[in-house]
């Protein structure tokens, strides 16, 4: 399989480097629970994929600075806490294969945990000096509360509606990739009037991003971190599912999602669930719904990276989004 990861950071290497340097700096403490939390989310750092967004696109604009590197150290902070935040809203255990904080110790610690990476992302987002990408992350943060509440109140809702799913992922997940790149245009001196392609090829990052996350719920694999049905489980009712129940009106699945967005649904029921999802073409709709916005990614990247070593890296970012397994 084609080594995604190496040909993503090739044209950023040096810039990775400080970017990581500096993100473990900012949740570095002396010992005590803070810092064994801190320790514990340091050592579950993930591929980075944000951040290697912001400085792929920085490079490809200008030149990665200093003002970008606070800015993505920033952001992965925000996303950082809003993770944190989300695990103890969902009553998670787990977070991508390893103890949640919440598990770990408990929801008091884990919410003021969450507030004290938030401050810190806060911290280094001021040490731009730059008011747009201030106020840019400041909105984020507020995005990102919008999108839980919407999810959380779409529970409660019975419709089935694929608008409402986008409305929650753009909210959710694409707002971040969106916002990668708008800051990362914004520390190179873009002006903020000239972003709105950016912006899009972000937001259709995110997209990709979340409906791929989304598609893992429907197979069961150790490497993924999340049991088969676990967005059920959690009353969220996802684009293969949707797809399977409103076009086929089966009554008695459209019974059973119900009983997902009531919390009321058995483990034997979302089995049930998932295999009719299977069966119905959910998975395929959702690739095929990958592809499309893939598509629109791509043709930015032809249009607007003009560096082969750089454009290698951005096809292969999309690559990974879409084929990776956790």
């Amino acid at each position: 399989m084609t080594d995604y990861l190496s040909l993503i950071k090739q044209p950023i290497t040096e810039e990775l480097s400080d970017f990581i340097e500096l993100f473990n700096q900012s949740l570095d403490h002396e010992d005590g629970v803070l810092g064994q939390a801190l320790m514990h989310i340091r050592q579950r750092s993930g591929k980075r994929m944000r951040p290697m967004l912001i400085l792929l696109m920085a490079k490809n604009l200008g030149k990665v600075s200093l003002t970008t590197q606070y800015a993505a150290v920033g952001l992965e902070l925000l996303h950082t806490a809003s993770l944190v935040h989300d695990d103890v809203v969902d009553e998670s255990g787990e977070r991508r294969g390893q103890a949640s904080i919440n598990a770990s110790y408990n929801n008091k610690v884990a919410v003021l945990v969450g507030d004290y990476i938030l401050s810190t992302a806060l911290l280094n987002v001021a040490k731009t000096g730059h008011e747009q990408i201030i106020q840019e992350l400041a909105n984020l943060g507020r995005i990102l509360s919008d999108g839980e509440i919407l999810q959380l109140t779409n529970t409660s809702n019975q419709g089935l509606s694929e608008e409402i799913y986008y409305q929650v992922i753009e909210k959710k997940t694409a707002a971040l990739f969106e916002a990668c790149c708008s800051i990362a245009a914004l520390s190179v001196g873009i002006p903020a009037d000239q972003l709105d392609e950016i912006r899009d090829f972000g937001r259709n990052v995110g997209i990709i991003f979340q409906i791929r996350d989304d598609i893992f719920d429907y197979y069961d694999s150790k490497d993924i971190g999340k049991p088969t049905g676990n967005d059920m489980l959690e009353g969220k009712l996802t684009l293969p599912v949707l797809y399977a129940l409103n076009s086929t009106n089966d009554e008695a699945m459209i019974s059973l999602a119900k009983k997902v967005k009531e919390r009321s649904i058995k483990s034997e029921e979302i089995a049930e669930l998932v295999q009719f999802t299977l069966a119905h073409g959910g998975i395929e709709y959702a690739e095929k719904a990958m592809m499309d916005y893939h598509e629109c990614c791509m043709d930015y990247i032809r249009k607007h990276v003009s560096d082969p070593c750089l454009k290698d890296a951005f096809t292969a970012y999309l690559d990974f989004v879409i084929q990776r397994n956790i």
